[in-house]
């Protein structure tokens, strides 16, 4: 029995929640499992299936995958694709292979082609994690990506978050994220965000809940209410919307490294394993 629990519990690890997830299990369900991808529906180009559809520029994305999730799709109307880029800087050249022999590009990571913007600043390689809080295999991750950048994580690494923005389950999340970066309570919620919705099984699906999430946690309503519909907090939707498309993402948790490469726990065979590359990958492109 022990053998079939640690089996189940490394499949767990290595699934992924894929694009059109469901809402949050109940305190009691176990963290789902990504499933096979499916086609998008025809004629509705914004219908959130597994894989992010490129943008305009970009050549046309494979299959995509749907899991977990029974979200209606978002229409034109409702979602509108950002077609300006952040103001960015691509992370400069580095020589030799990215990576040892231990990991293979391919298989354990993928190149960004072209490679994208980032926000880092001068000798310093981004580190960035492509989250949705609906999703369990980003929940599980979370205690590892916590420990790793507050414990282990280089110097000259900058991390930071992207949520998801595949459908109207995951902006109305990914509004939450960047609310409580605006009002300066995200260190201390980002992992209560977390717990309240799959511990507590409280899916903060409608403004109502995330209003009173928000003033458990001595945030007053207009307080909330302003930063909530803010510019700012638009402004940041945009720029995820943006990153979202550029990354390509099929999938999360997605770990992307100086806007060039791409993996994740199952990609990377293990959580001690991801973090390994990360940081082999960080290496490289701060020229290590």
């Amino acid at each position: 029995m022990n053998k079939l629990a640690a089996l189940l519990s490394t499949l767990v690890l290595l699934a992924a929640c894929g694009k059109q997830e469901p809402t949050p299990a109940s305190p009691s369900a176990a963290a789902p499992a990504a499933e096979q991808p499916a086609a998008p529906a025809q004629g509705d180009a914004s219908a959130p299936t597994e894989q992010a559809a490129a943008d305009q520029a970009a050549s046309e994305a494979p299959a995509e995958t749907v899991s977990e999730v029974d979200d209606e799709p978002t229409t034109s109307g409702q979602q509108t694709a950002s077609t300006t880029q952040p103001s960015l800087k691509l992370g400069g050249p580095a020589s030799g292979p990215p990576t040892s022999a231990r990991f293979k590009e391919g298989a354990n990571y993928q190149k960004i082609v072209p490679a994208q913007p980032t926000n880092a600043g001068p000798g310093k390689v981004e580190v960035a994690e492509v989250f949705w809080y609906g999703c369990g295999h980003c929940f599980t991750l979370d205690p590892a990506i916590e420990s790793w950048r507050s414990k282990t994580k280089p110097q000259y690494v900058e991390f930071s978050r992207i949520p998801a923005m595949w459908n109207e389950t995951t902006r109305m999340h990914a509004r939450v994220f960047y609310t409580a970066e605006l009002l300066g309570k995200l260190e201390q919620l980002h992992s209560l965000i977390f717990r309240e919705m799959h511990v507590n099984g409280n899916q903060l699906n409608s403004v109502d809940k995330i209003a009173d999430f928000f003033q458990k946690h001595g945030v007053s309503k207009d307080e909330f209410t302003k930063a909530f519909s803010s510019f700012a907090v638009e402004s940041k939707l945009q720029r995820a919307d943006f990153l979202n498309k550029r990354y390509k993402v099929q999938s999360v948790p997605m770990m992307v490294v100086n806007g060039k490469y791409s993996t994740d726990v199952g990609s990377a065979g293990s959580e001690s394993q991801l973090f390994a590359l990360i940081d082999e990958l960080a290496a490289h492109e701060h020229g290590g």
